[in-house]
């Protein structure tokens, strides 16, 4: 297993331990719940570094970009960051990322932007990027060399705010800047999350890692700042309805199935991988959908677990599911025939040998 720069930290720390995309990860620290509600509440820390960072630069960066990704990269501006998506050449994703148009070459003047990509599709994600680039640009993998921090919350922005002269409270969601923090020199500090409770990503050189997390902790200690694994990362993001790579989404499933047609821009001024594919099957109609739902007692749905109609007729799989810290009651995702989707209409989850009852809704599980 791979480390980060970090885990010795969050070894010392008691944190549970586990593999993740290769990666020794923490998963948790007291308790996922524990974990949850303090982002939702107050201010919780993510090490993310296990996460990819590729660099695309050069005369025709912006045109690779768009050849490779679903979304429309030219409506970018320079410190803009947007949410896209892989498609594949047969019907599903090979990974959805974080778009960052950087600043440009001060050399040659020419675009740049930064991919940032799941830690389990790094290697995936790279070849297959680089088959399509008979543009002129360049490739660069920086992922070894960048540590990255979650920090989201409700309180984030009050206790970031120590730490550098950059106003964080003029940040629009899903811009960046760059610049000083915690006496870090370049560092990128980015409006995004993947828990819906505010914050911001920041990214640093590996070797300043540390030095990041340690004024991070000691600028929220009066806060009661907590340190969190994946399993809330988890619980947060499935509350909002976001798509998990590898349940609610993969090489299988479409964007349009996945409610992301809105990152899907079919109208883009470029051709792009898949887009055939996904303008017929925006012309034939979706025969299934990705809902959300919430269980009607107090069992957890998981993923791969089967969903039924009245009929006791399988119609579904479930993607994922957890215990909504937040609700208090199990909730998950999952996909179903469209003409079954329709919220409020009632679906059985198998658990063992019962069916239990769950009710379709609208997503996100919990309005922020």
């Amino acid at each position: 297993m791979k480390n980060t720069p970090l885990t010795q930290i969050h070894i010392a720390l008691g944190a549970k331990m586990a593999d993740f995309a290769g990666y020794n990860m923490p998963i948790q620290y007291s308790s996922i719940t524990e974990e949850h509600l303090a982002v939702r509440k107050k201010v919780g820390v993510f090490d993310v570094s296990h996460m990819g960072e590729f660099i695309v630069s050069g005369k025709e960066a912006l045109e690779f970009v768009q050849k490779v990704t679903s979304n429309d990269a030219s409506k970018l501006n320079v410190g803009d960051i947007q949410y896209t998506c892989l498609p594949n050449t047969d019907g599903g994703i090979v990974d959805d990322l974080l778009l960052y148009r950087m600043q440009d070459d001060k050399t040659t003047g020419f675009p740049v932007f930064m991919l940032v990509v799941n830690a389990s599709n790094m290697e995936k994600d790279w070849n297959w990027i680089a088959s399509y680039n008979t543009f002129d640009a360049e490739m660069k993998n920086i992922s070894d060399q960048t540590g990255l921090l979650a920090v989201q919350g409700p309180e984030a922005t009050a206790i970031l705010q120590k730490l550098t002269d950059i106003n964080l409270s003029d940040f629009k969601y899903y811009t960046f800047q760059t610049g000083s923090f915690a006496g870090i020199d370049n560092a990128l500090i980015s409006a995004t999350g993947y828990t819906g409770s505010g914050g911001f990503e920041i990214y640093i050189p590996a070797d300043k890692t540390v030095q990041l997390w340690n004024a991070v902790m000691e600028a929220g200690k009066d806060t009661g700042i907590q340190p969190c694994g994946l399993g809330a990362r988890d619980t947060l993001r499935l509350e909002m309805g976001f798509c998990l790579y590898g349940n609610d989404i993969d090489a299988t499933t479409s964007p349009l199935e996945a409610g992301l047609g809105w990152i899907t821009k079919l109208k883009k001024p470029a051709d792009f991988v898949g887009k055939d594919w996904m303008t017929a099957q925006k012309e034939a109609g979706l025969k299934r959908k990705l809902i959300g739902f919430t269980m009607q007692e107090r069992r957890v749905p998981r993923h791969g677990y089967q969903i039924f109609d009245h009929q006791e007729n399988e119609i579904g799989v479930v993607t994922s599911g957890t215990q909504s810290p937040s609700l208090d009651q199990p909730i998950g995702m999952g996909y179903v025939p469209v003409d079954m989707a329709q919220e409020g209409s009632i679906i059985f989850i198998q658990l063992g040998k019962k069916l239990m009852e769950a009710k379709i809704c609208n997503l996100p599980f919990v309005k922020i």
